[in-house]
């Protein structure tokens, strides 16, 4: 063989060699190449967000409320302690959320007006409180409504010309399903949204005011790892579908990516209730109690129930006869408990409704009959 024949020999085995490495004979790992579904599984997914964005926002409102500028004169040393000489005006303050729920006059007058769902801690305080529409526009809040029973509230405003949301299922909720939290964080960065799942179900908690040192103890909400901040309360917990499925009220302090929401089938029941009677029409008996759990019964030898603390002077349970240190162990024949507890059994009741009261009193068993009133406004 000639030295030229041998040189092409040796080219065409390397080429053959290396176009065989190349198309998968040999043992070599290939680097994994993104494989088209996947990137547009997370197109999808962007696109559902930004869709729903779209579709909502203009449904989310700020809440705000209109404080007085107070002027302190800074070369006075004791400016802070006196009476202020000059008064500098007002401005309007962002201290929460909200959503549009309706605008054809749902109140039982046919009012044309729209109404607004928040929590009843953004709006405890007296004072004059507006609504800020996704535009811009500024409303005077004509009305409020609390929910004596929940952390809701019902903003009335003088327009008809809003969208109102639309509103899911919370009924039918799963862990881990995608959910958007909307509103105003920190009183200061409106129309926010954030992305997270729904992280728990049926959680127990206290909602209170940044404002008031007050708290109320709320059952069985959603939790979420969507960021919620102080200013989202009152607004949208939103579903993939684009529909309302809770709305956002408190966070856990001390904690990241855990904020809670009350379930939006809760809302409806208030909605019905507002629709038909104009107002919130709760069942009250008018008693502060604790309840005993079956420790603490079997330590002191007394039953499980409501143990009553006081009873309101005037009430349907002090017309009753019901009495500080009673125990409520039967409301209706129906055991109170840990689980089914006094508050519980009465929101399944109706204003004007006559219930049957077993109490332990000093040892013994009697029954009392109670006609329920209604809970009287704050």
């Amino acid at each position: 063989m000639t030295t030229g024949y041998m040189r092409r020999l040796i080219l065409i085995s390397a080429i053959l060699v290396g176009l065989f490495f190349l198309y998968g004979g040999g043992k070599t790992s290939q680097p994994t190449i993104p494989q088209e579904k996947e990137i547009v599984k997370v197109t999808d997914e962007e696109s559902v967000v930004i869709d729903i964005v779209k579709r909502v926002a203009p449904s989310v409102v700020t809440v705000g409320i209109e404080q007085r500028i107070i002027q302190i004169d800074p070369r006075d040393p004791f400016g802070l302690f006196r009476v202020p000489r000059r008064q500098g005006g007002t401005r309007d303050e962002d201290i929460g959320s909200g959503f549009i729920v309706s605008s054809d006059g749902l109140t039982p007058s046919g009012e044309q007006a729209t109404l607004i769902v928040t929590n009843k801690h953004v709006v405890s305080i007296q004072g004059k409180y507006k609504v800020i529409v996704s535009d811009g526009t500024k409303y005077d809040v004509s009305r409020i409504y609390r929910d004596p029973a929940n952390d809701i509230a019902i903003l009335k405003i003088d327009t008809n010309n809003l969208e109102p949301v639309k509103m899911g299922n919370s009924d039918n909720l799963k862990v881990g399903q995608l959910v958007i939290a909307m509103g105003t964080p920190l009183g200061e960065f409106r129309g926010s949204v954030t992305q997270g799942i729904i992280s728990g179900l049926g959680r127990g908690i206290e909602a209170g005011s940044a404002f008031e040192e007050i708290a109320e103890e709320l059952d069985n909400v959603i939790q979420t790892d969507a960021a919620i901040n102080p200013g989202n309360s009152g607004g949208p917990l939103v579903n993939s579908s684009g529909q309302v499925i809770g709305v956002n009220t408190a966070i856990a302090l001390g904690a990241e990516n855990i904020g809670f929401a009350i379930p939006v089938n809760v809302i409806k029941e208030a909605l019905d209730n507002f629709s038909k009677t104009g107002g919130f029409a709760r069942p009250y008996l008018g008693v502060s109690y604790i309840m005993v759990t079956e420790k603490m019964a079997a330590a002191n030898e007394i039953p499980q129930g409501a143990y009553i603390e006081g009873v309101a002077d005037d009430s349907a349970a002090d017309k009753a006869g019901v009495k500080a240190d009673d125990i409520i162990i039967k409301m209706d024949g129906e055991d109170l408990n840990e689980e089914n507890t006094l508050v519980k059994v009465i929101a399944k009741k109706k204003v004007g409704q006559e219930i049957k009261l077993t109490v332990w009193r000093n040892g013994k068993e009697l029954e009392l009959t109670v006609t329920l009133a209604e809970i009287p406004e704050e």
